[in-house]
């Protein structure tokens, strides 16, 4: 049996593992379209703040794929795949036949139509890869002003600000928003997150976009145009805005598309012996209750998983996943779970706030439904499984609000996985590593 997989990352190596658990002798290959063995996306930034090394942003040893008996084929892209025939064609390289394939692509930058980017000058691009990262270090090296734009104050923006920042720039965020991380946070949040920014070198600009940048005779920046009229000087421009589902080779192929690759519970796609799973797949959103692309780490780990048992002919259902964020900002803490603002006037919402601390609880009916933790986030990884569970706990919310995210365990049994290692959703027990399950009681 061959299984081929596509993506180098979290769901595609969650597959190929649950693969090697259930077929010892399997061949598994790896292909990705990039030149670095697996590495933590969401550290590229701190590589830039001289927190992480070439080495340690990898995730899995040297040795890993060998150990595993994976063939890794780095450096190659897939360009289309023939379902019919079950090839996967390869830029510059022979066609890879494969008995099942999983397609882990991940997502790609989304770059909204501004005058003058041009990702390809040195002081311009995204940020969603290692070599992003690069680019921005050695691009730092070059700069004169020192000062950098980023458009979009989403996650990646505001670890890209971060990371940049780091390298000794001044940093300006232009958001479309009226706040930064808008998607994720209430006015509140976003406010206090925005002012540990500014507190750290980092300005704001909210409400506004880049219509234009200006650029000097060898086609790097000078300035941007914003929407009100304003120009910023800029030796860097990143763009932050958020990625799109990497899908366009598979045009062609008979996988149904619809905004991302459609699956069923089992993670396969509309052709048999095809999976996907990750960023680019469209899976049950079980809080907002209809299909969804919820692009964060710990899903595409389970989706991975869940697909890879399958290929390897071990029945298991996905049950869906819901919308789940942490990060920390300059030593602020934050994470957002499920629904942080209501979605229709039925839902209740609960708050606590003090100079340091602010806690958001949204309930529909007696069930929480999503939950904002700024500046003390103890008890995250419970809250997440009490919404991922529907679990009715309202006669708890003073509780919560206080911070006493323990008390509801003392009276409930459920499982809750460590959001750290990358399981934030049940599943079945046997398939996650001992030292991620607790059992509350």
């Amino acid at each position: 049996m061959r299984y081929v997989i596509i993506g180098n990352s979290y769901a595609g190596l969650s597959c190929a593992e649950a693969i090697r658990r259930f077929d010892k002798t399997g061949e598994v290959i790896i292909m990705s379209d990039e030149k670095h063995r697996a590495y933590a996306r969401p550290l590229i930034s701190y590589y830039l703040e001289g927190k992480a090394t070439d080495e340690t942003i990898c995730y899995k040893d040297e040795d890993y794929y060998e150990k595993n008996n994976f063939t890794l084929m780095i450096g190659k892209k897939a360009v289309s795949i023939n379902t019919v025939a079950k090839k996967v064609i390869v830029e510059g390289s022979d066609d890879l036949d494969y008995d099942k394939l999983f397609i882990g692509p991940g997502g790609t930058p989304f770059i909204p139509p501004i005058d003058g980017f041009n990702p390809d000058s040195p002081m311009m691009g995204t940020f969603t890869k290692f070599d992003d990262a690069k680019k921005m270090e050695k691009a730092a090296k070059d700069v004169k002003r020192k000062e950098a734009i980023v458009i979009g104050g989403g996650l990646i923006g505001l670890k890209a600000s971060e990371g940049l920042r780091a390298l000794g720039l001044h940093v300006t965020i232009v958001e479309l928003l009226p706040r930064v991380l808008g998607l994720a946070l209430d006015e509140v949040s976003g406010n206090i997150t925005a002012k540990r920014l500014n507190k750290n070198g980092i300005d704001t600009a909210t409400g506004e976009t880049v219509t234009k940048i200006n650029l000097d005779e060898s086609g790097n920046p000078t300035s941007v145009v914003l929407k009100s009229g304003k120009e910023l000087s800029a030796d860097i421009v990143v763009v932050g805005v958020g990625v799109r589902p990497n899908i366009g080779f598979l045009e062609g192929s008979g996988i149904k598309i619809d905004r991302g690759i459609i699956v069923d519970k089992t993670m396969m796609t509309s052709v048999k012996d095809v999976y996907a799973g990750g960023d680019a797949t469209v899976i049950y959103d079980v809080i907002n209750k209809r299909p969804n692309i919820i692009a964060i780490v710990p899903l595409a780990c389970e989706e991975g998983r869940v697909a890879g048992t399958n290929m390897a002919g071990v029945y298991r259902e996905y049950p869906g996943g819901m919308g789940l964020n942490s990060v920390e900002i300059y030593g602020l803490p934050i994470v957002t779970i499920g629904l942080t603002n209501p979605a229709n006037e039925s839902q209740k919402v609960y708050i606590f706030q003090d100079d340091n601390i602010y806690r958001k609880f949204v309930y529909d009916g007696e069930v929480l439904v999503g939950a904002i933790l700024l500046g003390d986030i103890a008890g995250s990884g419970i809250l997440s499984a009490i919404i991922r569970q529907g679990l009715k706990c309202l006669e708890y919310k003073d509780e919560f609000l206080n911070g006493n995210i323990y008390s509801f365990v003392m009276d409930s049994e459920f499982e809750i996985y460590n959001i750290n290692k990358g399981y934030a959703v049940k599943s079945y027990p046997e398939d996650l590593p001992e030292f991620s399950r607790t059992n509350w009681r």
